[in-house]
């Protein structure tokens, strides 16, 4: 008689835990099942850039091969000049300083010289492509080795960045919104966001800033340019339909 209730026991424990394996499975069907609609999102946006790093390199030089026009000077010279096109001092930075021998200069020749000069790298900060043209207006030519555009940014980019990517997910839900429009059905709350890193900056193009320099005539000089920044940001989101 005891084993029969054990086995009784036994087979109502086994019933009861298929059931629970069933309702279980059940419940992620359930899960898998939610009524839902996929779409991607995007938006994007150009700006023109207010954050311009430029390179510039100065370099002693003997003028008329006698006398040193030394870089304390061109430094000064270099100094006014990007304070009256409208940058600060703390936009002003010193990068590298360096010098060579000028011997080379006055080998196989009569006149026995030897001659130090140096060379001093800066980096400035301009607001804009007019501040550039104009600064070569206040420059010695002569005293420049060389200059380019290292980079460019925005102050506010990083607030566009966030701005573009809220734009791209509102993107995503007017999409999905008509797309179940068309089909007679209702859109209902978001389940799952994804960003996706989209963002692109292009090359810098230029012109030779040396030439430039050397322009006879400073009112015909060729404009520094280049693309805009162009920002883009795009997102997956999943919605449940209603």
């Amino acid at each position: 008689m005891k084993k029969i209730l054990k086995i009784s026991l036994l087979s109502a424990l086994l019933v009861a835990s298929r059931g629970l394996v069933h309702a279980q499975n059940n419940d992620d069907d359930d899960h898998d099942l939610v009524r839902k609609i996929e779409v991607y999102g995007n938006a994007e946006r150009e700006i023109t850039p207010n954050e311009i790093f430029f390179s510039i390199t100065l370099k002693e030089y003997l003028n008329d091969g006698k006398n040193k026009v030394t870089i304390d000077e061109l430094e000064r010279e270099l100094y006014s000049a990007v304070r009256k096109v409208g940058v600060s001092d703390e936009d002003f930075q010193v990068q590298d300083v360096a010098g060579y021998n000028y011997d080379w200069y006055w080998r196989g020749r009569k006149k026995e010289r030897e001659e130090f000069l140096a060379t001093k790298q800066y980096r400035v900060k301009f607001k804009d492509l007019n501040e550039i043209n104009r600064l070569f207006a206040y420059v010695d030519a002569k005293g420049i080795q060389s200059s380019n555009v290292e980079g460019y940014s925005h102050s506010d980019i990083e607030e566009i960045r966030k701005e573009l990517k809220i734009e791209a997910l509102k993107n995503a839900k007017d999409k999905a919104d008509y797309l179940l429009d068309g089909i007679k059905e209702g859109l209902g709350e978001i389940i799952e966001v994804q960003e996706i890193n989209v963002d692109y900056q292009p090359p810098i193009y230029y012109a030779k800033t040396m030439e430039m320099a050397q322009s006879a005539d400073m009112m015909e000089q060729p404009q520094i340019d280049f693309k805009k920044i162009k920002l883009q940001a795009q997102v997956r989101a999943v919605f449940r339909i209603r």
